[in-house]
């Protein structure tokens, strides 16, 4: 992989795995924020628990997922980072926070970016995505 992408690598992988580590551990401390008061009033109506449980629960698998993200299971814990700040942003709409849902949007981007270039790093397969020059067996040259 090209050295010029180190700095962005370790730039989103510090930055997002403590970014959920941290978000994890304040849902039982409340210091960043009032979590549950982040719940839409649909999804707490359609909860079975209390919405401070509900947190409780979010925050060790945003904890999990910092974890992955900061170890040897970045991609994995970045696809699962995208995928979850995509359902909280839906959440966020629900309840009327516009602009945290599209800060939530732009994380999963930053996510989902992570992911493909911890791929890139281990030299596993695209799954689907291929260039044209991959497709047709030519010689791109820029």
């Amino acid at each position: 992989m090209d050295t010029r992408l180190d700095t962005p690598w370790i730039s989103l992988r510090f930055g997002i795995g403590l970014t959920a580590l941290l978000a994890g551990l304040d849902k039982y401390f409340n210091l960043l924020a009032n979590w549950p008061s982040y719940v839409s009033p649909a999804a707490a109506r359609l909860l079975p628990m209390p919405t401070t449980t509900f947190m409780a629960i979010v925050g060790v698998i945003e904890i999990a997922v910092g974890l992955a993200i900061l170890t040897r299971w970045t991609r994995l814990g970045a696809y699962v980072a995208s995928a979850w700040l995509l359902a909280i942003a839906a959440n966020l709409v629900l309840a009327g926070f516009y602009d945290v849902a599209v800060r939530d949007v732009v994380m999963a981007i930053a996510a989902f970016t992570l992911a493909r270039m911890a791929e890139v790093r281990a030299g596993a397969p695209a799954y689907g995505f291929t260039s044209t020059a991959q497709r047709t067996g030519r010689r791109v040259t820029a």
